[in-house]
């Protein structure tokens, strides 16, 4: 895949960039080792002075960056305004809370004295070098959540972000040296993915994360095991998003429509099959697809628009072919199910909702990367979790009950990374994000993610 700026909502081919070549990316990693040695001995105040910094500079340039993300992947002008001031946010929320959350551990002094020690405790120190592997669908807030709690551990990063979105990925390198990051800090690597594999290899990389698909976590899952070197994987998701006879139904068909299609249904995290009680089934139906049915798609840099185009071409044939499949097998197009007739150019597909789904149809497993919602109807408590699991993977849920017996049972028993109720799937800061299953392993965020790219060190003094 050339590494351009192919915008979505044109086809148009707006700039390209050359890899760099090996020599380059040498360079790059030579000088990533030598700013870990000098960056690791820094203070929690000196790193966390230079996240605020960057911080400040993003909400500065938030209207340009988010014109950047909108001409190169296609998400609405709004929704990239957004997501700068989330990454911000983030950036903020670690130069606070990093220290504290890294602070030493002192185990009870019972446990210290049968040690034999005199003073026991651990210590987090970093590992060095990590190679970040990112997606396009939120091309600032991948990179930032992975960044900002690595630098604030004393890491540097090495980014390898997706081929269609190089200025964003460009920009990040930049906006961290103007906060007076040293610039081995944190570079931008563009390369193709077949050079991923060397340079995860390379014994001056510690460890690597990646945000992708499953084939992708594999391979770098592969390459890293072989290589014994510690990796994060967050990859699909088929969300379940349950509705119960208890919820507000008007407010859960509201929030399903958001759920499915922020970012043109683009996001692992997305809500995509809808699983509903049939005595509320039929209710809860109506609303949605009306509410899907009302949604403006178009030009993702109006202000007005909800639902802007798919990022690439091959992103819209894939999920045709998913919802062609279906439909051959029986299942009924609600609302939607082709490209909008309007719209000639650039990579649109209507808002769709499938009903009459079954396991021979592909959808049924397969995750769908659009804003194509499938919906089921369960007979009971039993079927909407057999139907809930009944996937490969396992990154998140959403579900509508205010039945505080039936909300302990979707906590036991759904087999997810994150349980919410009464709201949609959004990732914060302060709680671990990551998945089970084939949605991988490891956590972002909170104070788990910052310590997954940490030496957990212990520290014991005799008597």
């Amino acid at each position: 895949m050339p590494i351009a700026t192919v915008n979505p909502a044109t086809g148009e081919t707006e700039r390209t960039f050359e890899p760099l070549g090996a020599d380059e990316v040498e360079a790059r990693l030579r000088r990533a080792t030598e700013a870990f040695d000098r960056y690791r001995t820094t203070g929690f105040d000196e790193r966390a002075a230079l996240l605020r910094r960057a911080a400040d500079l993003l909400d500065e340039d938030a209207d340009a960056v988010a014109r950047t993300i909108t001409t190169e992947m296609g998400k609405p002008v709004t929704a990239a305004r957004a997501e700068a001031a989330k990454c911000a946010k983030a950036m903020r929320w670690y130069a606070e809370h990093a220290e504290a959350l890294l602070a030493d551990e002192h185990p009870g002094q019972d446990d210290v004295r049968d040690s034999g020690a005199a003073r026991a405790y651990v210590r987090h120190r970093p590992l060095g070098v990590v190679l970040a592997v990112m997606p396009w669908n939120f091309p600032l807030w991948q990179v930032v959540r992975f960044a900002a709690p690595a630098l604030m551990a004393g890491n540097v990063g090495l980014l390898k972000h997706a081929s269609n979105v190089p200025q964003t990925a460009l920009y990040l390198e930049d906006l961290f040296r103007r906060a007076g990051y040293d610039e081995g800090c944190f570079q931008t690597l563009l390369v193709g993915s077949g050079a991923i594999e060397d340079i995860l290899r390379d014994e001056r990389v510690a460890a690597a994360t990646l945000t992708g698909s499953e084939g992708a976590g594999r391979s770098v899952a592969a390459i890293a095991g072989d290589e014994i070197k510690k990796t994060v994987l967050e990859l699909g998701g088929s969300d379940p998003y349950v509705v119960m006879p208890s919820a507000d139904v008007d407010a859960a068909a509201r929030t399903a429509v958001t759920a499915r299609t922020q970012n043109a249904g683009q996001s692992c995290i997305a809500a995509k099959r809808f699983i509903v009680h049939r005595e509320v089934y039929d209710a809860f139906l109506e609303r949605f697809a009306a509410g899907m049915r009302e949604l403006t798609i178009g030009d993702p840099t109006d202000e007005n628009t909800d639902v802007g185009p798919l990022s690439s071409e091959q992103g819209r044939a894939d999920l045709e072919e998913l919802v062609d499949d279906a439909v051959r097998r029986g299942a009924t197009a609600v609302c939607g199910g082709q490209r909008p007739k309007s719209l000639e150019r650039g990579f649109y597909y209507e808002p769709t909702v499938l009903t009459g789904i079954t396991p021979e149809m592909r959808i049924h497993r397969e995750e769908t990367f659009g804003p194509v919602a499938t919906v089921y109807r369960a007979a009971d408590l039993d079927e909407a979790l057999a139907l809930a699991n009944d996937t490969p993977f396992g990154l998140s849920s959403n579900v509508w009950t205010r039945d505080t017996a039936e909300q302990e049972r979707f906590v036991r028993d759904l087999q997810a990374g994150g349980v919410y109720f009464n709201g949609m799937t959004a990732s914060h800061p302060a709680f671990p994000f990551g998945g089970v299953k084939r949605s991988g392993y490891g956590r972002e965020l909170s104070g788990h993610g910052i310590k997954e790219f940490c030496n957990a060190t212990t520290v014991w003094h005799g008597a």
